[in-house]
């Protein structure tokens, strides 16, 4: 983004009309924030006028996605309060939504949202007095930050350069050492059929251009040798294990190191049992993504885990295999220096940035069918009574899209970039579920492959923090 265009930007984010008023919408808990302003009201406590409350039976409750549209239909500034932790009517429905909201906070700040905009409290029904100071800062706050800034999207590709990644990657495998690779893993996937320990192998087979795959489901012994294996291996076959249950009791599915994260976390939440798939774990050589190695590679070593129940290498197939070395885990991702970088940008230029990122998005909707993990019945953007997320190609309706899937993602996606490399507009998808991955991280720990670990944002634990809670 040239100076001019920041100076514009800031310009128009900074341009407050005369006697303006901040529109402020309240997310209130019915049991205890409610109460609290009407307590606010009898006791004759003053405070502004700009604040519109909308009551839920518990915060638990209260998606992202209404916050979101709160700012969409021109809300300049969101607070969303509720019960003090050990208070909640429903047990522990604030002390879940605490996680959500610390996540969900961090990505609308990523994103280029003033936090001075948003803003969380705990006040109970017997603090009239509380509320009163809560909105009074809440509103000056707000103002402070000035009209919400437009939702239409610059003209313009990108409009910031990012950082170029590196990273070293497997270890390169030479078409000798891939052809014993593929050798390897037809005999193990015609052994698999032969003594029916799976009905079905999913696998890669040749596309109909040169170094290109598509996922092929093998149940003859015969068609074992259409199996393949290389650096066109690019779709994350946990995505199709769901599909293929359907029609077999048990599915043998061959998986990268990435895909392994997808197949533990539909583990994890119910979505398959372990005892009906059989992991074959491949020894990867990284996959192509144009005239390189894709990203996610870069800091990924290849190796297969012990999570696998067969282990295909260039000296055979194996039982079992070692857990990867502390060293191979901690490599840092090649993407973490390029969101350092937008970090240290001012909101407004991250604002510009993300909107004509998303303004490119055609909505096609072709990274909701990419992952392995959106598998709702229902989308949200596909439920019009009432209509959450407009379906039309516009301002507000692309980046609520975005947004909330990557919320629906947080704590939960595995880093495949599925998404990100099927998206025809380019938009940098793996940015966004990387910096929240980060976030998840740094506030409540790494979630591994175990499938008996839960997920970050179904759990919580009373000492959480919660510094920007008013």
């Amino acid at each position: 983004m040239t100076e001019a265009n920041v100076t514009a930007a800031k310009s128009e984010a900074g341009a407050v009309p005369e006697n303006w008023k901040p529109h402020i919408v309240a997310l209130v808990c019915n049991w205890c924030s409610y109460a609290g302003a009407d307590m606010a009201g009898t006791t004759r406590r003053e405070y502004p006028a700009n604040v519109r409350m909308m009551r839920f039976p518990c915060t638990g409750r209260m998606s992202p996605l209404m916050i979101l549209r709160a700012f969409e239909q021109g809300a300049d500034g969101v607070l969303v309060s509720g019960c003090h932790p050990g208070d909640c009517h429903y047990v522990q429905g604030n002390l879940v939504a605490r996680r959500r909201f610390t996540i969900f906070r961090s990505l609308m700040d990523f994103i280029g949202v003033d936090l001075k905009r948003l803003h969380f409290a705990w006040v109970s029904a017997a603090e009239g007095h509380k509320w009163a100071k809560v909105v009074s800062e809440v509103t000056t706050s707000v103002q402070e930050a000035g009209p919400l800034p437009s939702f239409e999207h610059p003209e313009g590709w990108g409009g910031i350069d990012l950082p170029e990644m590196t990273g070293s990657g497997p270890q390169e495998l030479d078409e000798q050492r891939l052809d014993a690779i593929r050798a390897n893993l037809r005999k193990a996937a015609s052994e698999v059929l032969t003594t029916e320990r799976a009905g079905v192998v999913i696998g890669y087979g040749s596309g109909s251009l040169p170094d290109q795959t598509h996922p092929v489901l093998i149940t003859k012994t015969a068609e074992c040798e259409k199996l393949e294996w290389g650096q066109g291996c690019r779709n994350n076959l946990g995505a199709y294990v769901g599909s293929a249950l359907e029609k077999h009791e048990r599915v043998a599915v061959v998986a990268k190191t990435c895909d392994l994260g997808a197949i533990s976390g539909l583990i994890r939440e119910g979505q398959l049992r372990r005892d009906q798939l059989l992991v074959i774990g491949v020894q990867c050589p990284g996959v192509r993504d144009g005239s390189g190695l894709a990203t996610k590679c870069l800091s990924c070593s290849g190796d297969p885990h012990p999570i696998c129940d067969l282990v295909v290498t260039v000296e055979g197939v194996q039982e079992s295999c070692e857990d990867p070395s502390a060293a191979a885990l901690d490599t840092p991702d090649a993407r973490d220096e390029q969101i350092a970088y937008l970090e240290s940008l001012p909101h407004e230029e991250r604002w510009q940035y993300w909107q004509r990122q998303f303004g490119r998005c055609l909505r096609c909707y072709a990274c909701r069918a990419a992952c392995p993990l959106c598998y709702c019945s229902t989308c949200i953007t596909d439920k019009h009574r009432p209509q959450w997320v407009p379906t039309s190609i516009d301002h507000p309706g692309n980046s609520t899209w975005n947004i909330i899937r990557a919320v629906h993602l947080a704590g939960r996606c595995t880093g495949c970039d599925e998404c990100a490399r099927v998206c025809p507009a380019d938009i940098r998808l793996d940015l966004i579920n990387r910096k929240l991955s980060l976030e998840v991280e740094r506030q409540y720990g790494k979630i591994g492959l175990d499938p008996e670990e839960k997920s970050a944002l179904v759990d919580f634990r009373m000492e959480d923090s919660e510094e920007f809670i008013l």
